[in-house]
């Protein structure tokens, strides 16, 4: 181990010191940075989004009441009332933008469902917005009740406001909790910041392919190998890089966690500091060992980086299969295809990380399940590669074939 320990010090310290190596370390996320900023060029030059109208029809008396919240909120709504008939508002709402229409009348105050009819091209933030309404509303509830058994049932009960598209107006749609967004940012923040982990190590563990052809190219593998055997050289080079990916994983994260502070209004750090991000740390790292171990044993068998073979190249390509799964996976984390996803040991780190965000329940037998199909793929691959690289990082020439790779793994 204190040899593999010399080899992962001495490959961080090559390429730290390397400047093509330092150069993409800062240049990527400072390109991302970039595309952020051209992207705001584009907007408004203000950078604000312009108020939505919201057209009231207020049989109710709580007109005043609704002006004051949207004032005291700094909500960006426009409030503006109107007395002419739901039917022809609704009508004027189709050739209008930005624009939503509420009826505040007897029934809906009674029922505490409030439907909120929207034009095209509205604020996405709209919504979340129309819940602060909710305020003055109960206000109102309460000085009407006595406050008995029965009317706290009622003031409990909460209002909700129901999106309705004009052009969708008889379709019932799915009533969804105001909390939605909100819980779904929350799991989102600890699983971005894995997810970054995980897409910077497993970048970094690409370096292994070149790695190991460069010297074998170079012809020094034998040179290394006279005071080391190839499973110390590989496990050194699989920690090493290990580390130079927790390095790239700062960098990036130094870059982007300042400008999510700045750019969002949200309790960063509340989010993220929670007991799941131990699991999602895990999960990176699982992935990346997994990565790393075909990484080296492949790279092992070129001759060169720029005569990768199509077998090689395949292979460089599965840690992208998850990216296969993401549409089944968004349209239902709970679906067949998630679930598949889950059990296939390439895709399973990413599939992982992504169903766990969306989900509001964890389905625990599942996770179990997939984390110990991907150990025991990480010690079989690893098995496999120490079989390659033995053999393959000795041989020069030309890249082996599948056949040869199959010879080497059975011997």
């Amino acid at each position: 181990m204190r040899n593999s320990l010399k080899v992962a010090k001495w490959e961080m310290k090559r390429n730290l010191k390397n400047k093509s190596f330092i150069i993409g370390l800062f240049l990527t996320p400072l390109l991302f940075l970039g595309f952020m900023f051209i992207g705001t060029l584009f907007g408004d030059s203000d950078g604000e989004e312009p108020a939505t109208l919201v057209l009231i029809k207020d049989e109710i008396g709580v007109m005043d009441a609704l002006e004051e919240t949207v004032t005291s909120h700094q909500l960006n709504l426009e409030i503006e009332p109107t007395n002419n008939a739901v039917e022809a508002v609704i009508e004027e709402l189709t050739e209008m933008e930005n624009t939503a229409f509420i009826l505040f009348d007897t029934s809906s105050f009674e029922t505490g469902m409030f439907t909120v009819y929207s034009s095209e091209d509205m604020n996405p933030f709209f919504m979340n917005q129309v819940q602060m309404l909710e305020t003055p509303l109960k206000s109102l509830q309460m000085k009407q009740l006595g406050l008995t058994d029965e009317e706290l049932v009622a003031v409990s009960k909460g209002m909700v406001f129901e999106e309705a598209a004009v052009d969708e107006v008889s379709v019932e749609e799915e009533k969804v909790s105001p909390s939605v967004g909100e819980d779904l940012i929350k799991r989102a923040v600890p699983g971005a910041f894995a997810g970054i982990i995980l897409l910077s190590i497993v970048f970094s563990g690409m370096y292994i392919f070149q790695s190991a052809s460069q010297e074998k190219k170079d012809k020094v593998a034998e040179i290394i190998l006279s005071s080391l055997t190839p499973g110390e050289l590989m496990q050194g080079k699989i920690i090493g890089y290990f580390g130079l990916g927790m390095v790239q994983a700062i960098v990036f994260l130094g870059f982007g966690i300042p400008i999510a502070l700045w750019k969002l209004d949200l309790p960063l750090f509340e989010y993220l500091l929670v007991p799941e991000l131990l699991l999602y740390i895990v999960i990176a790292i699982l992935g990346y060992f997994l990565y790393a171990a075909l990484f080296v044993g492949v790279g092992a068998t070129m001759a060169d980086m720029t005569t990768a073979g199509n077998f090689q190249g395949m292979v460089m390509m599965l840690p992208f299969l998850p990216f296969v799964f993401i549409g089944p996976i968004v349209g239902d984390p709970s679906g067949i295809f998630a679930q598949i996803g889950t059990y296939i040991p390439f895709a399973t780190p990413g599939v992982l990380l992504l169903r766990l965000t969306l989900l509001d329940s964890w389905p625990w037998l599942e996770i179990i399940i997939s984390l110990v199909i991907l150990v025991v793929s990480i010690w079989l691959f690893m098995k496999l590669a120490g079989k390659i690289f033995k053999t393959g990082i000795l041989m020069y020439g030309k890249n082996a074939t599948p056949k040869e790779i199959w010879k080497w793994i059975r011997a």
